[in-house]
């Protein structure tokens, strides 16, 4: 009889876990939109008010500052890529196999847009969502950047790997993570 309560306990303790992983997954994706459309917004207005130049000069100095905004504790949000920009959006080992996951996932046929990876690793709930490399990306992270604007990135950023992307590729991922390891969450 006590193997069979402690089994019921168990799958009851088990939907519990499974019904706030569910919600807590839905509430870190929801924070994702409003970050990407700010800083998609951000780039818009910067190359809109001085071109590719300027979107860099934006990226660089108003994107830590948006994914500051956008992390709303618990949860922390960011960017990160195989290949970055930015030494600071370096990806973690997990963010690194999660990534390399997605690339494999994209060259069977799924599509990016689709992509998102949620899993508790060492007491926090980390998210990843797919970022598709999509045409305002290009000119600043394509193949074929300008040389004066090349020359700008090299000065901003002398460790710059993130070029050589090709429209609908793999860019990185918006990446989220919040402590959940007290069962009260």
């Amino acid at each position: 009889m006590r193997f069979i309560t402690a089994a019921l306990l168990s799958s009851l303790s088990m939907g519990a876990y499974a019904d706030n992983y569910q919600a807590l997954t839905a509430e870190g994706a929801a924070l994702i939109p409003p970050f990407q459309q700010q800083l998609l917004a951000t780039v818009k207005t910067a190359m809109q008010s001085g071109g590719p130049v300027k979107a860099v000069e934006a990226c660089q100095l108003l994107a830590p500052q948006i994914a500051s905004e956008h992390s709303q504790s618990p949860w922390k949000v960011g960017r990160t890529a195989l290949k970055v920009r930015n030494p600071a959006n370096a990806a973690d080992a997990w963010e690194k196999q999660v990534l390399e996951q997605f690339a494999k996932r994209a060259e069977a046929g799924e599509a990016l847009a689709d992509m998102l990876h949620s899993e508790v690793v060492a007491g926090e709930l980390r998210m990843m969502k797919a970022i598709t490399t999509g045409e305002p990306c290009l000119a600043c992270h394509g193949k074929n950047i300008e040389p004066a604007l090349a020359a700008v990135i090299d000065v901003g950023y002398p460790q710059d790997e993130a070029r050589g992307f090709a429209l609908g590729e793999l860019r990185g991922a918006f990446t989220l993570r919040r402590t959940v390891d007290d069962g009260n969450d």
